[in-house]
Order: structure tokens, then C-alpha cells, then sequence
């Protein structure tokens, strides 16, 4: 491993010489263990630190099969699923890898009792399985996270409806917290020249989820003057849908929840901003029961700031805790693009302000390959930046994710994998010049 780090590092590299680069019997790898699911029986969700239960461990290196690559991983980075991953929330994750391993026989190798985590990466191509044709050893790549196996005649025209569609490191074993990812080829993209290993790996899974949300087919569609509500415009998600909302001409309206964080959005170019926590937002009364006038003040609220609009698209990801607002506040005959559910999945909305009005929710879920390829394409092109905060080793994998866990995160939180330290990676340093303010723009440090 020491090796392929020093030769990859170096960056003055070929195919051939990766190719003959030794490939080691185990790496290092973050990972769960099915041994640890009751950890946390009776602990409350909040209360539950994925640091316990996230371990580094050797792992023993698998082979790419047909259509699968090896990557060396140089850095990767914290999605919620890590965390949901590390709590046993909703479920622990080995049920998926069993099932896995059953349907499909060539992912046999899948079911362990040690779950590798991680959805993000860029890296290095070590070596192909067969029928891979678009990728050799020595490409620089990022991955997106769809896995899937189009054996359906369902999924080929969004393969984001194939029935054996997979989230890998979620529900797929070999995830990118590691220093080594079994991926698909067909999970891999070019790596964006201008960035470093760690600001590339941010962007996979947040990015493309975001892209299909508001500027897919499939998604919100969003045009040119559209007025967009943002949750979370500062996280991970947000961070990323503010930056689309500008660059379609779209107006997006924020909501954060600290005047740091809308600081960050200012700087984004976003200009509507509402942090919820200095106004003293509470959806609920209680557990039990919604607070509508507050869904009403919110709604005039919106209307302030946009000279009497309602959103034509809300760009919803918190789930539980704002689904009944959002439903609410969208104009006659909106769209509300839903995902994940972070504060939580079962959802209560009245469903009067929905059919009366002609208002519609839309399902997503991450993004097929062509839409993660454009929206990595946005990237490389310097028109959308990473939302990269900060930076931690491998080896404090379980304090990264504690605090996306905890939320005291801005944008996304980063992990070096086989990277010995930030900043390394850049093959395009003037282009990088002429970007830097806005891909610093969430750092910390």
C-alpha cells in the first residue's frame, strides 16, 4: 500500500506503471460490524455517536469482476447514509448487503460481517475486471453511487427505476472510506483537473442528488426566473442546490440555521435568506401535532422576501420536521422535490393545500449516470464549486461523522483516505487560480 500511496502521490505517473503497481491482500477501511447492531438498543437517534460504532479495520481486497474496477482511493468524504450506516438507523445496512449477495450471484462477495462504508471518492484505477473498456489503471476518477445491474427492462430508461438500483457503501459492500473501492465502471467519471483529491471527492453524491432534484427531467425542472426555496442552504444538499437555483436564473430563497451559515450563502450570491433559528420557526406544537399558524407565518414570510411570490419549487430534504410547511408554502400548481429525510421519514402534511392546489410532490433519489456525469461536468467547467468545510484523516472517520451527526457542519466534511495530506491532486493549477475564492469559500481553516 506504501507503494501505490508514494507513486500516486507523486502524480508523475503512467498506465503502465499502475498497472504493474502490486496489489496488496487488505487494505485499511472504515467499517461497521454486524456483531455491533444492538450497540445503541435503547439510545435514543440523537444520542447515538457513530464514533462508537465505526471501526478501521483490515480488509481483505476483493476482485474486480465483470464490468468492475479497483480504485485506490485518495480521499472521500461523510453523506448522511455514512451516519445512518453508523447508527443502525433507520436499519442496519447488513440486511441490504444479504440480500444483495442472494439476488444477484456475481455479488456474492458483498455479504460480510464487516460492511466497508462510504459513497463518495476519487481516486486512482488500479485495475479493471472484464468488458471494461472506457477506464484503465491510471485514470484519475471520481465515483458517483449508483449501482445498479439493467437486467430489468425498467431501469433503461432512468436507471434510477432499475429494481436492483443499489446506493454503494450504503447498500453495497466496498465503500469509499478506505484506501481501496470496488466500484462499477460505470459508477466512474473524469476527475475535475482543477481540484485537489479531497475538494473532488466531496461532490458524488450531494451534487448529483441536487442536480436531479431541480434540473432534471425527473426532478423539479427548474427555469429561468423561478422562485426556489432551499432547506439546509448551507449543508451538504443545500450547499450545492443554492449554486444550481443561480446558475439556471432561478431565485432562490435560503433557509439556514445560523448567521454563520447564512453568511455562506451571501457569499454563494444568494440574496433571500431566512435563518430560521433567529425567527423562531417550530413546525410542531408537540411530537404529535403540527403548528400550522407557523406554517402560515412562514409562508408570509417567503412573500416579504420575494415581493409577493410563493416558490414554484421547494427543494425539500429535512423531512418530517418541514414537510407540512413545505407542502404549505409552495404556489398553486408547485412542485415540492423530496428526498432523505434527515429529522425523520414519516411525514405529516395537509393534504387540502395539496390537492385543492393543484400542487404536486415529486420522489427522488441520487441520480442516474448521465445526470452525475453532467453535474460533475459543472464541476470541471468551474460553474459549480465543491462546499468543502473541512478535513480529517481516516483514522478519525468516527468524529467526522459525528458531526454531520450532529449538524455543527457547513457544506461537506472530507476524509483522506491514501492521501497522506490535503492539497494534493491539482493537475490544472490556473484554472484552479482563477476559482480559488469560491472553492475556499466554506473551508474552516
Amino acid at each position: 500500500m506504501d507503494e501505490i500511496r508514494d507513486v500516486l502521490v507523486s502524480g508523475e505517473f503512467d498506465a503502465e506503471q499502475v498497472r504493474h503497481l502490486p496489489i496488496p491482500e487488505s487494505y485499511r477501511g472504515a467499517v461497521v460490524l454486524r456483531d455491533d447492531v444492538n450497540l445503541f438498543d435503547g439510545t435514543p437517534t440523537e444520542n447515538r455517536d457513530p464514533a462508537k460504532s465505526l471501526t478501521i479495520w483490515d480488509i481483505p481486497t476483493p476482485e474486480p469482476g465483470p464490468g468492475e474496477a479497483l480504485v485506490a482511493v485518495m480521499a472521500s468524504s461523510i453523506n448522511y447514509n455514512t451516519v445512518w450506516s453508523a447508527i443502525f438507523e433507520p436499519m442496519p445496512t447488513f440486511g441490504f448487503l444479504k440480500r444483495y449477495a442472494k439476488s444477484v450471484p456475481s455479488a456474492s462477495g458483498h455479504n460480510q460481517p464487516f460492511h466497508v462504508l462510504g459513497s463518495d471518492m476519487s481516486g486512482v484505477v488500479l485495475k479493471t475486471g472484464p468488458g471494461v473498456h472506457r477506464w484503465q489503471a491510471g485514470d484519475k476518477v471520481v465515483a458517483h453511487c449508483l449501482s445498479v445491474e439493467l437486467s430489468s427492462a425498467d431501469g433503461h430508461d432512468d436507471s434510477m427505476l432499475d429494481p436492483d438500483q443499489r446506493i454503494w457503501g450504503y447498500e453495497t459492500n466496498y465503500g469509499g472510506l478506505a484506501q481501496l473501492s470496488l466500484v462499477k465502471a460505470n459508477q466512474l467519471m473524469p476527475k475535475p483537473a482543477h481540484l485537489t483529491w479531497e475538494e473532488a471527492a466531496c461532490s458524488g453524491l450531494v451534487h448529483s442528488t441536487a442536480y436531479r432534484q431541480l434540473i432534471s427531467r425527473n426532478g423539479g425542472q427548474i427555469k429561468l426566473g423561478d422562485v426556489v426555496l432551499v432547506w439546509g442552504a448551507a449543508g451538504g444538499l443545500g450547499s450545492y442546490a443554492t449554486q444550481l437555483v443561480l446558475r439556471a436564473g432561478a431565485i432562490p430563497v435560503c433557509v439556514v440555521s445560523s448567521e454563520t451559515k447564512a453568511e455562506l450563502v451571501r457569499a454563494q450570491g444568494a440574496e433571500l435568506i431566512i435563518n430560521r433559528s433567529a425567527e423562531g420557526y417550530r413546525f410542531w406544537k408537540d411530537p404529535e401535532t403540527p403548528d400550522t399558524t407557523e406554517w402560515k407565518r412562514f409562508g408570509s414570510r417567503i412573500r416579504d422576501l420575494t415581493g409577493g411570490d410563493d416558490p414554484d419549487v421547494v427543494f425539500e430534504h429535512p423531512g418530517r420536521e418541514t414537510m407540512g410547511a413545505s407542502v404549505y408554502v409552495a404556489r398553486r400548481g408547485g412542485t415540492i422535490v423530496t428526498c432523505a429525510s434527515t429529522s425523520g421519514y414519516q411525514h405529516q402534511y395537509d393534504n387540502r393545500y395539496l390537492w385543492m392546489a393543484l400542487k404536486r410532490i415529486i420522489g427522488t433519489h441520487f441520480a442516474n449516470y448521465r445526470e452525475a456525469w453532467e453535474a460533475n461536468r459543472l464541476i470541471a467547467k468551474g460553474a459549480v464549486h465543491p462546499t468543502l468545510s473541512a478535513v480529517y484523516g481516516l483514522h478519525e472517520v468516527g468524529a467526522a461523522a459525528r458531526r454531520v451527526h450532529e449538524n455543527t457542519h457547513s457544506g461537506k466534511v472530507g476524509v483522506l483516505c491514501l492521501a497522506p495530506r490535503p492539497g494534493l491532486g491539482v493537475d490544472d493549477p490556473e484554472f484552479r487560480a482563477r476559482h480559488i475564492d469560491q472553492i475556499n469559500r466554506f473551508r474552516e481553516d
